[in-house]
């Protein structure tokens, strides 16, 4: 199988074919089918299954009604232990394939709740016609560009799967209803009194995505629908810098992380972790791996509002976050002062474009935290390795000596895993998985690196 849950088999040779690759959606290893091929090119081809004539001991019936026709997850028809282990396998392959290193010690996979986990979420929204007159809300069709006809989701928070034909009705009922393209979905946790947007223990905000500006009409169905199911609806008109409240105006969304007692606000828009369950483990999980000692300065790269910083601020004695959104970084600062930390320091900054005098300008500090986005963490790696080949004394003391790597891409963790142990001297100490996505083909992952003495 790949990472998409596809089989994988080798036709056989004659003549002058020499025996093409088949991607067979919806096979398992070890399994025998016949399907149907939906694209053929030269040297592969694509098929999707037509039946199975001999099952794999680890395919299960999948839990939700709409698998394989939406294409929010792939891995449903997966028993759980065989998706973690095929991620893990990615993160091996990736690790010597890519970047030429290996751990010296794997991590046991970490796991946590297999559904109802999504606590962020952009659905679509389109017009099926107009001679069925209705409208779609949801995600998109497996392999395909179309809206998924859904009206249940298991991996959403029950309270939002509940509200998907809801918004239907209410996408019907807009005048702009062709303008508006997708609802971003955000949920926090409720405040004791917060009745105004109860819903099942949860704050759940809605982010409307409108090309066209709202009517008074629109304006009042948005109103009226916020009241009845205790939501709360944002509007975004442009740019990030667009998103602003329409009704209610004022409210709060936050989530907390028990073990370091800190409690993070944050907008729809920002970006938080998907799975908040599993942040909470993957930050005390970070935290541990780092090794921390007392009076020690930490830098959190890539900190966001603040999910692993604030947390570092409870241990040590300094924490500097450097985030490359200003709005982002004004958010962290925000929450660090809520939270009445004073150890913490936050600053604005391009992680995507450093060079040597901007990473010198951050001090010198014994241990990182990095967590960039999906493309990693190239730049600073590079320019860590230039540190290490002019090998100037004076400069050498601001190479860390451990760096926590937590990625949500396997592949740009193997290519800067590679720079590190080759170009500036790092072992790969220890490495594993989290399954922050359960039955989606999406890899979190942890590293750690020590430099060598």
């Amino acid at each position: 199988m790949d990472l998409e849950a596809q089989g994988i088999a080798r036709l056989p040779q004659y003549k002058d074919n020499p025996g093409k690759v088949a991607f067979v959606q919806g096979a398992l290893t070890g399994e025998l089918v016949t399907y149907e091929v939906t694209r053929e090119k030269n040297r592969f081809e694509k098929g999707k299954v037509q039946e199975i004539h001999e099952a794999a001991f680890f395919r299960k019936k999948p839990y939700c009604q709409w698998f394989g026709y939406c294409g929010g997850c792939s891995m449903q028809h997966i028993d759980m232990r065989t998706q973690i282990a095929l991620k893990q396998r990615v993160l091996e392959d990736n690790l010597w394939h890519l970047g030429k290193v290996k751990a010296e010690l794997l991590l046991r996979p970490i796991a946590g709740p297999q559904w109802h986990y999504r606590y962020r979420a952009r659905l679509s929204v389109v017009n099926r016609s107009i001679k069925k007159g209705t409208v779609l809300v949801g995600f998109h069709e497996q392999k395909g560009a179309y809206v998924a006809d859904m009206t249940s989701c298991e991996v959403l928070p029950k309270s939002v799967s509940e509200l998907l034909i809801h918004l239907r009705n209410l996408m019907m009922s807009m005048s702009i209803r062709d303008r508006i393209p997708q609802i971003e979905v955000a949920v926090g946790e409720r405040m004791a009194g917060e009745n105004d947007l109860e819903g099942g223990g949860e704050t759940i905000a809605l982010v409307l995505r409108h090309l066209l500006d709202f009517t008074s009409e629109d304006l009042e169905c948005l109103k009226k629908f916020s009241e009845l199911h205790h939501v709360w609806i944002w509007g975004q008109s442009k740019g990030i810098e667009s998103v602003l409240p329409i009704y209610p105006l004022t409210g709060s969304l936050f989530y907390k992380i028990p073990e370091f007692g800190v409690t993070l606000n944050f907008l729809p828009s920002d970006f938080t972790q998907v799975n908040p369950q599993m942040n909470q483990v993957l930050v005390g999980k970070a935290i541990q791996l780092l090794g921390l000692e007392c009076g020690e300065r930490v830098l959190d790269l890539f900190c966001g509002i603040g999910n692993f910083t604030l947390a570092l601020a409870t241990k040590v004695s300094e924490v500097l976050g450097i985030e490359g959104s200003k709005e982002l970084t004004q958010r962290a600062q925000s929450n660090a002062h809520d939270n009445k930390l004073k150890n913490v320091s936050f600053k604005s900054a391009d992680l995507f474009k450093v060079d040597k005098l901007a990473l010198l300008s951050w001090g010198v500090s014994q241990r990182w935290l990095i967590d960039p986005p999906r493309d990693g963490a190239f730049e600073i790696v590079n320019t860590l390795a230039q540190i290490k080949k002019d090998a100037l004394s004076e400069e050498l003391l601001y190479l860390p000596k451990r760096i926590v790597y937590v990625s949500c891409n396997p592949a740009t963790l193997a290519r800067d895993a590679g720079v590190l142990v080759h170009q500036v001297g790092y072992e790969l100490k220890q490495a594993g998985m989290i399954n922050m996505f359960p039955h989606t083909s999406h890899v979190e992952s942890i590293a750690v690196f020590d430099l060598k003495i």
